[in-house]
């Protein structure tokens, strides 16, 4: 089962910390601020930089720690820029139940990496996510933002060889 989803974060521009001031002083007036401005730094440039947390944190009058708090919490704030495809593999109960780990220490093999790393070409980044809602349809994965159910062996290498670049 495929269903189209928004197309995943690509990489973007070097991290320019004046750039990241002005996008963080455009939106410091939104309620609870933190969370737009630290999603539109993802969008900008693919990942939330360090460098970025002490910037966020001056202009919104926060500190450090209450920043860098947010963005290792939240899975889904990158702290590196993620390969040109990103796999994020199901890891919750219904997919663990029908083989989902299994598939994960398969994904691994085959690219040969470990979950949350990114493969030495920059092609692709594994994931655990903990759950996709998928759970009538499980094993579940994303891959490039699109949903993927009833996954299985063969699917999954299907998937993978498919990212081939």
């Amino acid at each position: 089962m495929q269903t189209d989803q928004p197309t995943q974060e690509r990489p973007g521009p070097a991290f320019d910390p004046d750039r990241a001031r002005r996008l963080a002083e455009a939106m410091k007036h939104l309620d609870g601020a933190l969370m737009p401005i630290l999603r539109a730094l993802q969008e900008e440039y693919g990942y939330i930089d360090d460098a970025a947390v002490p910037v966020v944190a001056d202009v919104l009058n926060l500190t450090r720690a209450e920043v860098h708090g947010v963005v290792t919490f939240y899975h889904d704030f990158r702290r590196s820029p993620a390969g040109r495809h990103v796999v994020r593999l199901c890891r919750a109960e219904a997919c663990q139940a029908t083989g989902g780990e299994t598939l994960a220490a398969r994904a691994e093999a085959a690219l040969g990496i470990a979950s949350g790393e990114t493969t030495a070409d920059g092609r692709v980044t594994l994931e655990a996510v903990y759950c996709l809602g998928l759970c009538a349809v499980a094993p579940s994965a994303m891959v490039d933002g699109r949903l993927v159910g009833r996954l299985d062996d063969a699917a999954l290498d299907a998937l993978i060889a498919g990212l081939g670049e």
